[in-house]
């Protein structure tokens, strides 16, 4: 439950962004107090709780602006309540939970209820993301307005799974969420490209007989939203973009001054099309896992800023769903517990990115562009205390059945990794320790 008393922590021997030497920080009534050389505050208040950081990396806790937490409708593979303790072991203070839920998340009344319903479970902030047209049919425009003044204040509004196919609906769309400052995240996916695609277009889809969902399928909606949005002077994201076109179409896009921004998945920056031999039900994806040479792209794209941040996509399936032939297996796979490790691979390790870098794209970008004045804020005195401390050297084994969501569809069974969140701070209260989530 929402916790409704302030209280202090001390985190002690940390290193803010991984740089420097080690700290302690004092959290008081929800705000960062003082931040000294370790040792130094020596008198604490009443009943403050104390952490040891170990000289871990300290971060502004992570915000995820793509996770399906499938409440309402669908409580049997994820609700609010267990995607939230995955979302706090996992290092978020903040997650978006987009709208094909059932009933769908297209007037104001879901949308506060789901935004209640985060608050009073009180592990991270659960902002619902509200649907483009009602009922994801793609025909008629949903109460957009009234859910961005609503208490949700919803600001980021998207048929994530379908693409507005119709270009005058998403014209109309991007006019009508230009008027009150909302942006347009697209599913970008030509439908008409794609109808009983279930693999990439390439070479090992060819070898496997299976169906294939071109790039192109991607890259043309890309290309269409910024021309309409370039029309109608309105914000347009492209969700988990996948190929090294769209992230040229964005490279573009931009030298037209077009408001445009996109996010990045961690599988389609780890994983690709050579897992296809497996006909393992949890690698289908949509967008499909593509080529190395799309992984090379977006890794670049995402030092660059060109991709300006991480979403995970999260998206629980039952065992049902997702344990059978691959060509009827549901697309989506977990990312909550999982995305700061296969950054940590992908890019920290590997010297491409620093932690600084990872507060960027996984904490301080997404918040930006979702207006979340009170996250991915810098690690000073004054700020609010959502933070995250990173143990880069955890070393773990992941293990499906052992995370924190009520599905285990995560394609990274029995992967290991090294970096893992290992303590999680919303407005000063702890809501993960050590692999603990403290409710």
């Amino acid at each position: 439950m929402q916790k409704d008393t302030m209280t202090s922590l001390l985190i002690r021997h940390v290193r803010p962004y991984g740089e420097g030497d080690t700290v302690d920080v004092l959290v008081e009534d929800g705000c960062i107090s003082r931040i000294t050389p370790c040792g130094e505050i020596t008198s604490l208040p009443d009943n403050c709780d104390e952490y040891d950081g170990k000289g871990n990396v300290l971060l502004p806790g992570l915000v995820d602006i793509h996770v399906h937490l499938r409440e309402p409708g669908r409580e049997g593979t994820e609700t609010i309540a267990s995607g939230s303790a995955a979302a706090a072991r996992g290092g978020f203070t903040a997650v978006l939970t987009m709208p094909n839920t059932k009933p769908v998340i297209d007037n104001n009344n879901l949308a506060e209820m789901i935004w209640s319903k985060g608050q009073e479970i009180g592990l991270c902030d659960v902002y619902p993301v509200g649907s483009i047209t009602v009922g994801l049919q793609g025909k008629e425009l949903s109460e957009m307005g009234l859910m961005n003044k609503g208490k949700a204040h919803v600001r980021w509004f998207s048929d994530d799974g379908k693409c507005v196919n119709n270009p005058l609906v998403m014209r109309r769309a991007l006019e009508y969420a230009a008027g009150f400052g909302a942006t347009i995240a697209q599913h970008a996916e030509e439908d008409r490209l794609t109808e009983g695609a279930i693999a990439h277009e390439g070479p090992m889809a060819a070898k496997l007989g299976m169906k294939r969902w071109p790039r192109a399928a991607e890259e043309s909606i890309v290309a269409r939203d910024i021309l309409l949005a370039r029309d109608a002077h309105a914000r347009i994201h492209v969700c988990h973009a996948s190929t090294k076109g769209t992230v040229e179409l964005l490279k573009w896009a931009r030298t037209q001054g077009v408001t445009i921004t996109a996010e990045v998945t961690p599988h389609h920056l780890l994983l690709n099309d050579s897992v296809l031999p497996t006909y393992n039900g949890v690698y289908r994806v949509n967008p499909p896992l593509r080529e190395d040479s799309d992984n090379e792209a977006l890794q670049q794209a995402l030092v660059d800023g060109v991709i300006d941040c991480v979403a995970t996509d999260h998206a629980p399936h039952g065992s049902e769903e997702t344990c059978c032939e691959f060509a009827k297996a549901a697309n989506g796979m977990l990312g909550l517990e999982t995305s700061l490790a296969i950054l940590a691979q992908v890019m920290v390790e590997t010297g491409r990115m620093t932690w600084r870098d990872i507060a960027r794209v996984m904490s301080e970008r997404p918040a930006e562009l979702v207006g979340l004045s009170d996250q991915g804020r810098p690690l000073a005195v004054g700020e609010p205390a959502n933070l995250t401390v990173i143990d880069p050297d955890a070393g773990w084994k992941v293990h499906g059945e052992e995370l924190a969501s009520i599905a285990s569809n995560t394609p990274y069974e029995g992967m290991e990794f090294r970096a893992r969140p290992v303590l999680t701070v919303l407005r000063g209260h702890v809501t993960a320790r050590d692999g603990v989530v403290e409710f």
